[in-house]
């Protein structure tokens, strides 16, 4: 087991990040939720994952490649509110607050559902 898998993950959760985001990361399960699938997101964002990013964007708005600012370290992630999202649901939003080492961004996503899954579509800047 590596030290991620044992650490509390990065997406404010209290699990293991094996048992959290990890499973979602390697392909081994898919996130149930738009809110899921945001905070997976937010751990890839923090490790650097550009597979798992480009792997859950809608093909529709999924950028060639994602760049990540080397000197940008990310803080905490915190979940303001959603809205649908569920495994009832075909779209959702999930509004946020990411903190990074100098500032934050705060956003409201939208996710749909592409051949049973959940993905991010796009989202708003909020001040």
């Amino acid at each position: 087991m590596t030290a991620m898998s044992t650490r509390t993950c990065p997406s404010g959760l209290p699990e293991p990040y094996a048992e959290c985001c990890g499973r979602y990361h390697s392909g081994a399960a898919a996130a149930p939720t738009a809110e899921a699938l945001m905070r997976s997101r937010y751990c890839a964002f923090v490790q650097q994952d550009a597979v798992y990013l480009l792997r859950t964007w809608h093909p529709r708005t999924r950028p060639a490649s994602v760049d990540f600012d080397a000197g940008l370290r990310w803080t905490g992630l915190e979940i303001l509110g959603t809205g649908d999202g569920s495994a009832f649901h075909s779209v959702g939003t999930v509004t946020f607050r990411a903190s990074f080492r100098g500032g934050s961004l705060h956003e409201r996503s939208r996710f749909e559902r592409v051949d049973g899954a959940w993905v991010y579509v796009d989202g708003d800047f909020l001040e």
